[in-house]
């Protein structure tokens, strides 16, 4: 039976609300496992949970900021701000919603962090009240603008960050900056002053967050560094933009393996640099798959090629009504289309990679799975 429609359980507390805190928190089981596993926490609506960081994400933030303070200037829910404070000794917390602010000062309490001051206010303007410098800035700036709805640009997000860069960078040296996964890493860089690195953070092959790190007065290259993490490994690439865009690219037909990169350096745009840093080939300028003769170590999936076939009916007439992995790269049509096309089921040991090759000769690679 629905909680809303049986009686009261605790006094002073609805049905409805009881239930929206039965929701949320279900939301939290794998996504916030501290707030879930703890008693006493007080969850905010649903959208609040979907719209905040992962514990994992959140580590992983934490892990790039040190020093004394921090102030968090879009402090929302509270994860963020809750792991910088076991690397920070105070973090300020900065939430413009008064209830969802309430909310993170309680949940922080039960949580035993007590370094973490909340502040229900907007974070620029608290920002021109104190004369508090601090060492580091951290801003998740929101993507739903009123005007224009989801929005991922700089320009386009609440608070518009590259126009009040100048004066952040008057209070702090250091900013840590979360993005759209979906923002174009270098049109990120155009937007900002000052970037330092930028991390690609990946969870099980998603791309989850874009973190820009930006230093005062910051002018040498720009590291980009690709994270992604599984139950069983944590893939880090990385790479230099300038170093990136001045390479030379190496191109052969297939050869006894092919590589996949995973999703984080997919995004990275890190094409170049990832061939030639573990000595591989290239298929095509703009597949994204790499081959060589002998097995090296990749941070993405790796097969052994069993053959490549020329994308036509007849080669293909084998695979109908079989099951196959199917993956397209740089291919003109979509996997979907190909399934119906020549009728090949979705599972078993099979892969066929869909891409272009050589003077753009569109190929079809059967593999085997090393990964």
């Amino acid at each position: 039976m629905s909680v809303l429609l049986k009686k009261p359980l605790f006094a002073g507390i609805s049905q409805k609300e009881l239930a929206e805190q039965l929701e949320a928190k279900k939301k939290c089981k794998d996504k916030l496992p501290s707030w879930f596993n703890t008693p006493n926490i007080y969850y905010p609506n649903k959208l609040n949970i979907e719209q905040t960081s992962s514990e994992e994400t959140a580590q992983y933030k934490a892990s790039l900021v040190d020093g004394k303070t921090l102030l968090d200037l879009t402090g929302g829910l509270g994860v963020d701000s809750y792991f910088f404070s076991k690397k920070i000794d105070t973090v300020l917390h900065c939430e413009i919603n008064e209830e969802l602010s309430e909310i993170a000062q309680h949940n922080f309490a039960v949580l035993g962090q007590k370094n973490i001051v909340c502040i229900s206010e907007e974070g620029i303007d608290f920002l021109k009240q104190t004369d508090k410098n601090f060492d580091w800035v951290f801003v998740d700036p929101s993507r739903r603008n009123e005007k224009i709805g989801k929005v991922f640009l700089f320009k386009d997000c609440l608070p518009n960050l590259p126009e009040h860069l100048p004066f952040l960078f008057k209070k702090t040296e250091n900013i840590l900056v979360k993005a759209s996964p979906l923002l174009d890493i270098k049109q990120g860089v155009e937007e900002l002053n000052f970037v330092k690195e930028i991390h690609v953070v990946a969870i099980n092959n998603e791309v989850k967050e874009l973190l820009f790190v930006l230093k005062q007065d910051y002018q040498d290259k720009v590291t980009i560094k690709t994270i992604n993490k599984t139950q069983n490994q944590e893939m880090v690439f990385s790479f230099n933009l300038d170093d990136e865009k001045d390479a030379e690219v190496d191109f052969q037909e297939p050869q006894n393996y092919l590589y996949e990169p995973n999703a984080a350096i997919l995004k990275s745009g890190g094409f170049k640099s990832a061939g030639n840093t573990f000595g591989l080939k290239k298929l095509h300028l703009h597949s994204h798959l790499y081959t060589s003769d002998a097995l090296v170590d990749f941070p993405g999936r790796r097969f052994s090629i069993s053959r490549a076939l020329p994308y036509s009916k007849n080669p293909l007439k084998e695979f109908a009504h079989k099951k196959a992995n199917i993956t397209t790269r740089n291919f003109p049509i979509s996997v979907a289309e190909i399934r119906k096309k020549h009728k090949i089921k979705d599972g078993g040991d099979s892969y066929l990679f869909f891409t272009r090759t050589l003077n753009d000769a569109l190929t079809v690679l059967e593999c085997k799975k090393l990964d």
